[in-house]
C-alpha cells in the first residue's frame, strides 16, 4: 500500500511508492487522476492512458525517486507529487547547465490535485513532504517548471523561498481539442537548506 506518510482530514492518506508492489497497487489510480488533473485549465492536456501510463512508470523506476500519492480507500488517487533527480530529466538538465549543479538538484517533475479535493492544503502537503524526503547531504538545490498561467502556484512556491529563474521553455503537447500547441513555462529553484515548509498556502497543478 505504500508507506503512509501523513493523514489529512476527509480521509486522505499521503504514501510513499517505495516497491514494485506499491506501484502497481496505484496504477490505476495515478492514471486516471493524471489524465483528468492535466485535461483542465490551464494546460488542457490529452493524455491516452498508454501516456499517463508511461509518464508513471518511468517516475517511479528513476533511481532516487520521490513518489507520492494522496489516496482514498483502497485504491482512489485524489492527488500526486513526484520528483527525481535533475540529472535524470535530461531534456531539462539540457536546458538548465551552467545555471545550477546538475548533479545536486532534485527536480519536481509533477504534481496534481483532483479540483474537488483542491483548497485543503494537499497540493502544498504534498510539496511539503517531497522537500523533507530530498537527501540534503546529496542534493544541495531543487527546481521546478510551472505554467506562466499558474499564478496562485508561483506564488505559494515564492512563499515557500523559491525564486524565478529568467528562464523559460516552450512545451509543445495535443490538447483536448485535438489541436498539438505550445503553452510557456517558467522555472522556479531553490536552495534545499533554505525552503520554507511551515504555511499552509495551497497549490495548482503543475507538471514536467
Amino acid at each position: 500500500m505504500g508507506s503512509m506518510i501523513t493523514e489529512l482530514p476527509d480521509g486522505v492518506v499521503v504514501r510513499r511508492i517505495c516497491t514494485p508492489e506499491d506501484v502497481a497497487t496505484w496504477r490505476a489510480g495515478f492514471i486516471g487522476a493524471y489524465q483528468t488533473i492535466f485535461s483542465g485549465a490551464p494546460y488542457n492536456e490529452r493524455f491516452y492512458p498508454s501516456e499517463a501510463e508511461g509518464v508513471y512508470q518511468k517516475l517511479t523506476s528513476t533511481a532516487n525517486n520521490v513518489s507520492l500519492v494522496a489516496t482514498r480507500g483502497i485504491d482512489e488517487v485524489v492527488g500526486f507529487g513526484i520528483a527525481i533527480p535533475l540529472s535524470a530529466k535530461e531534456p531539462v538538465a539540457k536546458e538548465l547547465t551552467g545555471l545550477l549543479p546538475i548533479a545536486h538538484t532534485f527536480y519536481l517533475a509533477e504534481l496534481g490535485v483532483l479540483e474537488r479535493w483542491r483548497g485543503r492544503a494537499l497540493g502544498r502537503t504534498l510539496v511539503r513532504e517531497r522537500l523533507r524526503l530530498i537527501d540534503g547531504a546529496r542534493f544541495s538545490q531543487v527546481v521546478l517548471r510551472v505554467s506562466i498561467a499558474h499564478h496562485s502556484s508561483i506564488a505559494m512556491y515564492r512563499s515557500m523561498g523559491f525564486e524565478e529563474m529568467g528562464v523559460y521553455m516552450d512545451v509543445s503537447a495535443m490538447r483536448t481539442d485535438g489541436r498539438v500547441t505550445s503553452d510557456r513555462r517558467q522555472f522556479l529553484s531553490a536552495v534545499v537548506s533554505q525552503i520554507r515548509l511551515d504555511d499552509d498556502l495551497d497549490s495548482m497543478p503543475t507538471m514536467s
